[in-house]
């Protein structure tokens, strides 16, 4: 039986829970690079928010609307623009090009209460978020989630 957020250690994607995955929803092989930057940020918008939702409900029980506000205020394209900024200097060349893709791509839609730069370096981090997960990376993407946090004051 797998546990759930106990311990500290225990990972939120296991490593190896990519081919579970996989199976459960007959997930067919796909070229990740075929994937256009905002398909790749359309997922890592998703897998973003399931992160910090977990972090926010493992701080333990309280309201929902708490909780709600706690996670929005993380998930903006603004705090998410901030991370963006606070990382860039450790990513490779190949994760700076998928967020660079993904910032430069042009979306028939915009956050209303956001400034134009902040979304668009949010959007290149929901696309990196998007291509390492798709990727199966889950253990780099975890790292870069929890540095961010930490420069942003979240973590210690």
């Amino acid at each position: 039986m797998e546990t759930g957020m106990t311990g500290g250690q225990q990972d939120f994607f296991p490593e190896g829970s990519w081919g579970r995955m996989a199976w459960a929803l007959q997930l067919k092989d796909v070229d990740i690079q075929s994937y256009s930057p905002l398909v790749l940020a359309y997922i890592g918008d998703a897998v973003y928010e399931v992160l910090i939702r977990t972090r926010v409900v493992n701080r333990g029980n309280q309201q929902v609307n708490k909780m709600h506000k706690r996670s929005a205020g993380l998930v903006k394209a603004e705090s998410q623009a901030t991370m963006a900024r606070l990382l860039l200097e450790e990513l490779t060349q190949e994760e700076l090009a998928v967020y660079r893709r993904g910032r430069n791509a042009k979306s028939a839609t915009m956050a209303k209460h956001a400034k134009m730069i902040d979304y668009r370096m949010a959007t290149g981090l929901e696309a990196l978020v998007g291509y390492l997960y798709l990727a199966g990376r889950n253990g780099r993407l975890l790292q870069l989630i929890h540095n961010g946090l930490v420069k942003m004051g979240e973590l210690s």
